[in-house]
């Protein structure tokens, strides 16, 4: 059989589940480390209940996403998973939902294995959102994961340090409610409020233009230029703020 009808046969079978998100739809892609709670805890050995060094490779990780040929609005990130925000017109790979989430799970896991020296692999998928308002929800969503992430594991490696088993300091803590977990805490001397904001509420990068001042060698006159700079936000508004901050976002970029 000749190539170009051995093509023609074969090609369906390879895109049969192919699906493109239509225009007018919001896309996001998230990520989760692949056997991270394994990896950081017995293989890495990051501190528990959070290291800056894992936070620094993941904010890296998704800086990198953020530039490597998408047009990608809002990366949020928490514990090992990332939230990308694409903007509304981002017509790459003519948003065949296939090729973004084996590129970008493929590119944060090169990224973060070439970060911190050790291979690391990242799975994903693709959230299609029809309107801005779910897109709000959405990162409001993952936000309330974060803090109820960050107050679970700071109670439950407490209780590790006081030498409680893994098995029964998750016990302890699956039924209290949730201003028990705070007075578990502050009765040992830690009060949740005042923990770095980073922990409680993710991590949040954007863009913004920046203000830049300088001087024209030839005229020797000041100039003043804008440029695009990715911001790095550890505090991140909460609860209504911020989803005013994801509302000021998409108006941002419905202008663009």
């Amino acid at each position: 059989m000749k190539f170009d009808d051995l093509d023609r046969l074969m090609r369906p079978y390879e895109t049969a589940y192919d699906f493109c998100v239509p225009m007018g739809n919001h896309i996001v892609v998230r990520l989760d480390g692949r056997g991270f709670t394994r990896l950081t805890k017995d293989i890495w050995q990051f501190d528990a209940p959070f290291d800056p060094r894992f936070r620094d490779l993941m904010t890296q990780t998704v800086a990198h996403l953020m530039q490597c040929g998408f047009n990608i609005l809002y990366g949020f990130t928490q514990s090992d998973e990332i939230s990308l925000l694409f903007h509304p017109a981002d017509d790459t790979f003519a948003r065949k939902t296939r090729k973004l989430a084996s590129v970008l799970a493929g590119e944060a896991s090169a990224s973060f294995t070439h970060l911190h020296g050790q291979m690391a692999t990242f799975d994903a998928r693709v959230c299609v959102l029809p309107g801005a308002a779910q897109v709000w929800d959405y990162f409001h969503w993952r936000q309330e994961d974060a803090h109820r992430n960050a107050l679970n594991a700071h109670c439950y490696w407490k209780l590790r340090q006081e030498g409680a088993s893994e098995r029964d300091a998750a016990a302890r803590i699956s039924g209290l409610k949730l201003a028990e977990k705070h007075d578990l805490l502050h009765a040992r001397g830690i009060n949740y409020n005042d923990l770095p904001a980073w922990q409680k509420r993710g991590i949040g990068l954007y863009w913004r233009d920046v203000a830049q001042s300088g001087h024209n060698p030839q005229t020797g006159e000041a100039t003043q230029t804008t440029r695009r700079r990715l911001i790095t936000d550890l505090e991140l508004p909460y609860k209504e703020d911020y989803r005013r901050f994801l509302q000021g976002m998409t108006a941002v970029a419905a202008q663009l």
